[in-house]
Parts: structure tokens; C-alpha cells; sequence
């Protein structure tokens, strides 16, 4: 008699995190060089890394047979001084969802609760069901973070709350005066996590100072990666601020060696490119000022959004993706996070912009 393989209930009801297609897979299917594919669905910057970043990894002499440094000294010490923080307040890890997973390790376990709003990142969603703790989804009808909702669940034993500003998938935003009166209502035994991995795209007048926060608040980690404006997706490097008591734990709860020398070496180098972000955020407001128009004139429904990439109410998400495949074009149906009608469109190059609104012309 064969025995099968037994696992914990939390895992087996663990849902697979949900990437954008590959290039690859979809120019194998269709026949067609990969160059020709146009991806609008992983949210990363059209223009390629960082040139400071390539010019920094073409100079670079790397031991691929060295471990890099545990404890990303350089990089540490370059965070650091652009955000006027100890050293020992900053944590690097393989991009942020690291660092916030690194966090759920260190404040859940199977019977702690967490707090987040309906349509988090999926992600921290996962991160948190693989260590089996209880979620608390505070309803988000306006598709915003609730933060009025979200206080009046603080009574509830709750160890860990996530707020991502803005938001993914959504795009949306919260004020910051009211975050910065939500984070002081927190009891300091409650962790509170601040993702901004879209801070560089938001416009300056909301987007508050979350590295003052943390000054204020000994419970507070905000998290940050280079993975989107700065063009460094596929390095995996992000880092955390939080004070240094609470980053020592979650230095102690991060895997070892988890950043390569190249990821360090880039993101130390793409610090410093603010000419890139520049351009970077530049060409993002123009495209997405064309894709708004064009939503508006074919009437359909969006969220206005204040990041790299625009949700919009498209009937049934999935057939809409199978039909702008057909034209080589990828985009990110979202039915993972409860939203069959809808798509996330990644915002692109001015003429991967133009491409798309075709496209959507030709689909209507």
C-alpha cells in the first residue's frame, strides 16, 4: 500500500504567484522573433537599465566563484547617505518583495494576523500564506486603500500591516497627511510596511516623506527596489529602512548571500543616475497621458493612476489578452487579484504606447 505525500493545509491552499508571459513563450507560439513582441505587463522601464548601472557592470571585475557580500556593504553605505539614515536602519535584499518577506518571517506565524487591503500584492499575500498566518482584507470599493477601515482593525491582534503606495494593481494612492496619521495610531507592537516600489513615478506633490516616518516610528519599514524606474528587474536588488532595532531582525531572518556582486555593484551605480530617472519618469507622464486620452475616447473605464502602469475595465481581462497576443503585444490580465474585467496595462515607450492604442482600436 503506497503512502502519499501529506502538507500542511496552508500550503496546499497556497496560490502560485502570477508573472507577466514571456517574451519567448509568446514569440514561440506566434511564429516571430522576440524583438517584435511588445511586453506591457510586468511593469519595467522601457528604456532598459540604468546607463550608469551598465557602465558600472562593464568595469566591474567579478569572481563568479566568490560568494558577493553578505551584508552589501557598499550599497548600505550608498542608501544610506541618499537618505540621510544610519547605516543600521538599511536592509538590501532580491528586490523588496524580499525584504518584505523578510518581514512576514519575522512578525507571522501560523495564528498571527495580518492586515492589508483587498488587492494587495500578491506577493505579500503569498508571503503570508506560506507561513500560515490569518489575513484581515479590509474592503476596497473605491479600489484605494481604506485607512479608516483598516484603524478600526487594529483591536484585533494584529502583528503586521501592509499598505502599498500606490498600489499594485490598482495604481491608486493614499493622502499622506492621513498616512502619516494612520502610521501614529498604530500601537508600536504592530509592524507596519510602506511598499513604495513605485515611489519614483508618483508625483511630488503626494507623495509625503516616508523616510521622516521612520524617524518617528520605531515600528515602521518602508521598502524600496530598483527594479522599476531604475531598470534593474532582472538583478533582483531592493532594500528596507526601518530603525535599527527592527532591522536587525530582519537582518537575522534574510537568507545569506541573497544580493550577487552584480546587483550591488548596479544599484550602488544606479543611485546616482538621477538624470535616468529623470527621463525615465519623463517619458512615463507623457505615455500615460496618451494612454488616458485613449481610453477615454474609446470609453472605457480606468483608474487614473500615479505609476508606471494604468488599470483599466475591459469586459473579460483574459480574452482581451488572448486578442492583443494576436498582435504581439502582452498585457497582464488580473482575475489573480479578484478582477476578471480588468487588465493592467504596463506603460511603455511612446511608440509601444501608440501600438497598443491601435490595437485596442482594432479589439473595440
Amino acid at each position: 500500500m503506497s503512502e502519499s505525500l501529506s502538507y500542511p493545509d496552508h500550503i496546499l491552499h497556497l496560490k502560485p504567484y502570477v508573472p507577466g508571459l514571456p517574451i519567448e513563450d509568446l514569440a514561440r507560439r506566434l511564429g516571430v522573433e522576440p524583438s517584435s513582441i511588445v511586453k506591457l505587463a510586468s511593469n519595467e522601464n522601457p528604456q532598459g537599465a540604468s546607463p550608469r548601472a551598465l557602465a558600472a557592470l562593464a568595469a566591474a571585475r567579478i569572481d563568479l566563484s566568490r560568494y558577493p557580500d553578505n551584508d552589501c556593504t557598499n550599497l548600505v553605505g550608498a542608501i544610506s547617505r541618499r537618505h540621510d539614515v544610519p547605516c543600521d536602519w538599511v536592509v538590501c535584499g532580491a528586490g523588496s518583495e524580499a525584504v518584505i518577506g523578510n518581514a512576514v518571517s519575522t512578525m507571522l506565524t501560523t495564528g498571527r494576523k495580518t492586515l492589508y487591503s483587498q488587492y494587495s500584492f500578491q506577493a505579500y499575500v503569498g508571503a503570508c500564506q506560506r507561513v500560515g498566518a490569518t489575513p484581515i482584507v479590509v474592503p476596497s470599493p473605491a479600489f484605494a486603500v481604506d485607512l479608516g477601515a483598516m484603524r478600526a482593525q487594529l483591536s484585533n491582534g494584529v502583528s503586521l500591516i501592509y499598505i502599498a503606495n500606490p498600489g499594485n494593481p490598482t495604481g491608486t494612492a493614499v493622502d499622506p497627511d492621513d498616512l502619516a496619521a494612520f502610521v501614529a495610531s498604530v500601537p508600536q507592537s504592530v509592524v507596519v510596511i510602506l511598499d513604495e516600489a513605485y515611489f519614483e513615478y508618483m508625483p511630488e506633490a503626494i507623495r509625503g516623506d516616508s523616510i521622516a516616518l521612520v524617524r518617528k516610528h520605531p515600528n515602521l519599514l518602508v521598502s524600496r527596489t530598483f527594479s522599476k524606474a531604475y531598470g534593474l528587474a532582472g538583478l533582483r536588488v531592493g532594500y528596507g529602512i526601518a530603525q535599527a532595532p527592527l532591522a536587525e531582525m530582519l537582518r537575522r531572518a534574510r537568507a545569506p548571500f541573497s544580493v550577487s556582486e552584480s546587483a550591488q555593484i548596479a544599484a550602488e551605480a544606479a543611485l546616482d543616475d538621477g538624470e535616468f530617472i529623470a527621463r525615465t519618469v519623463q517619458l512615463n507622464r507623457e505615455c500615460q497621458k496618451m494612454l488616458h486620452a485613449a481610453l477615454d475616447r474609446l470609453r472605457i473605464n480606468y483608474l487614473p493612476s500615479t505609476t508606471n502602469f494604468v488599470l483599466a475595465e475591459v469586459g473579460d481581462g483574459a480574452a482581451l489578452a488572448r486578442r492583443l497576443e494576436r498582435h504581439s503585444l502582452i498585457v497582464r490580465p488580473v482575475n489573480s487579484y479578484g478582477l476578471p474585467n480588468w487588465v493592467r496595462f504596463s506603460l511603455g515607450t511612446v511608440a509601444d504606447t501608440e501600438r497598443l492604442i491601435h490595437a485596442l482600436t482594432l479589439t473595440e
